[in-house]
């Protein structure tokens, strides 16, 4: 069982492209999780410290038409500003450069250009890339290492963006169909149709290979009164996984159980949250957690659980259940899917340790325990979800004895 804490928060700059992406496709340019993870790779070959450097490569990867450079103008030049109190002077372009690419400084108008569409587009967004400047490079910056627990909605707004911005993969699976490519197994229906050319005479030998398919995801979250402090933000995060994936079923559970799929369907997240307490019927009730997946095991294992997905149970293991209870129903989840993956709020804390009844009867069937308590524990998630074997983890299931 893998036991993990984040590592370390990255420096700012990165996340502050995240932001700056997000502003840009709020205001209609093209600026996907993508293409700023090249941004991101550009800029190493760059000197950031040269405001004229760092412009350009963003101008060059970002702006695609030419009527988008004034919305990307104002954009970067209300995003980008220095941080309060800092005086520094941009530096100037070197004598006879074309003025045309000169960065927009701090104070300057944009080169003047003919009046058109993408003027009208220019006035347009200038609302929102005002609303959003207070995320600008320096001011404004959520913490990778602050709690979710203690997160205004300000902060809930940021780290959405930044939830959004990350790369979730599972891998892929091997199915039973076959399609042609290179591999070791010959096939010999195409063999025999491709020589009768050649009188029967095996002269070429094609290949064929097992397709494979995205890994589905199932997601089960705890909205039990126990978790109230991080319920707001970690459905957030379900809901950003709900949407990144093709095959994702989702379930709330306190002490029955909800499917919750078709409800994050939803593109709009501020459509979504107000209305799932009301399809939640024990919603910031007590925790039955062996209950919920005994549920969820008659009514929809069948149904979700066919091509050995990854489970993701986000709860912090307080269950006022029967322990013993809980531990079978655990095993037979982790015997179901391809890797059972614990995330538990609670564990970011140095202090902590799982020895409620609940959680010493889960241990011994979770495949990976660990934090999800802040944006830092995210990162880590991404890259360890990123990074899963294709075949499962060696399991040792002992039943647990937590009297």
């Amino acid at each position: 069982m893998t036991h993990t804490r984040p590592a370390e928060p990255h420096g700012r700059l990165f996340h502050n492209l995240l932001h700056f992406g997000r502003l840009l496709r709020d205001v209609g340019l093209d600026a996907q999780a993508g293409r700023m993870l090249d941004v991101a790779e550009a800029l190493n070959y760059v000197d950031v410290g040269r405001r004229a450097d760092f412009y350009h490569t963003l101008q060059t990867m970002l702006v695609r038409r030419s009527q988008d450079l004034p919305v990307f103008d104002d954009a970067f030049r209300a995003f980008w500003r220095p941080p309060r109190g800092d005086n520094r002077t941009t530096p100037e372009p070197r004598a006879g450069a074309d003025q045309s690419r000169r960065p927009p400084s701090e104070g300057s108008a944009p080169p003047s250009r003919p009046a058109s569409d993408a003027s009208e587009s220019r006035g347009a967004s200038a609302i929102r890339i005002e609303q959003v400047a207070a995320l600008s490079y320096g001011t404004g910056q959520v913490s990778r290492s602050q709690d979710f627990a203690t997160f205004t909605d300000a902060e809930v707004a940021q780290a959405r963006a930044m939830m959004a911005a990350l790369r979730w993969e599972l891998g892929t699976r091997t199915t039973r169909r076959w399609q042609t490519g290179p591999g070791h197994t010959i096939d010999i229906r195409r063999a025999v149709r491709r020589n009768l050319r050649f009188g029967g005479e095996l002269v070429t030998l094609p290949r064929r290979r097992r397709r494979t398919r995205t890994r589905p995801l199932v997601l089960l979250c705890d909205v039990s009164g126990s978790m109230e402090r991080y319920s707001r933000i970690l459905l957030h995060f379900v809901h950003t996984l709900a949407g990144g994936f093709d095959h994702v079923e989702t379930f709330l559970f306190a002490t029955t159980l909800t499917r919750v799929t078709t409800q994050l369907a939803r593109r709009g997240v501020d459509d979504v949250f107000p209305s799932l307490p009301h399809h939640v019927a024990d919603w910031g009730g007590g925790t039955r957690i062996g209950k919920a997946l005994h549920r969820f095991h008659v009514d929809w294992s069948r149904r979700v659980m066919g091509h050995a997905p990854v489970v993701l149970l986000i709860s912090d293991g307080w269950d006022r259940g029967e322990p013993r209870r809980l531990g079978t129903e655990m095993a037979r989840l982790q015997r179901s899917c391809h890797r059972l993956v614990w995330l538990n709020p609670l564990l970011g804390s140095p202090h902590y340790r799982p020895l409620t009844r609940g959680m010493l009867a889960a241990l011994p069937h979770i495949d990976d325990f660990l934090p999800v308590h802040n944006l830092a524990s995210l990162d880590a998630l991404a890259v360890h979800l990123n990074h899963l074997p294709n075949h499962r983890p060696a399991r040792r299931q002992h039943p647990a004895d937590p009297s």
